[in-house]
């Protein structure tokens, strides 16, 4: 009869690690996988495990802000768009005016010097 066969301390520890491995894999499941551009966002079409994406809050402040404005009377909103509309018009004519003085100072002559030659 052969003498039997020492354990195997690699083997063992191979074992260990396929299982490791088979383990984080089934955690992981399919939605882990890097997306094909390497930075892009997983879709929220396959996203089941309850995790909320950019999209679904989006959506929920979408809906929110709508919620709101059915609460507000058309009269308040007219006066609000009006004051939109009116700091929209500040804001663009403080740029026209800082875009006027920039474009002025470009236009302007440099300085120039002679500097004679010995």
């Amino acid at each position: 009869m052969p003498p039997p066969e020492p354990a195997d301390p690699l083997g063992d520890l191979r074992e260990r690690l396929r299982a490791t491995q088979e383990a984080a894999a089934r955690l992981a499941g399919d939605d882990a996988r890097v997306p094909p551009q390497g930075w892009a966002a997983p879709s929220d079409a396959g996203a089941g495990d309850g995790a909320p994406g950019l999209n679904a809050d989006l959506a929920a402040l979408a809906a929110a802000v709508v919620a709101l404005r059915e609460l507000v009377p058309p009269e308040l909103q007219q006066q609000v768009a009006d004051l939109i509309r009116q700091v929209l018009l500040l804001v663009r004519a403080i740029l026209d005016r800082w875009i006027e003085r920039l474009e002025g100072e470009r236009g302007a002559e440099p300085d120039v010097e002679d500097i004679p030659i010995a």
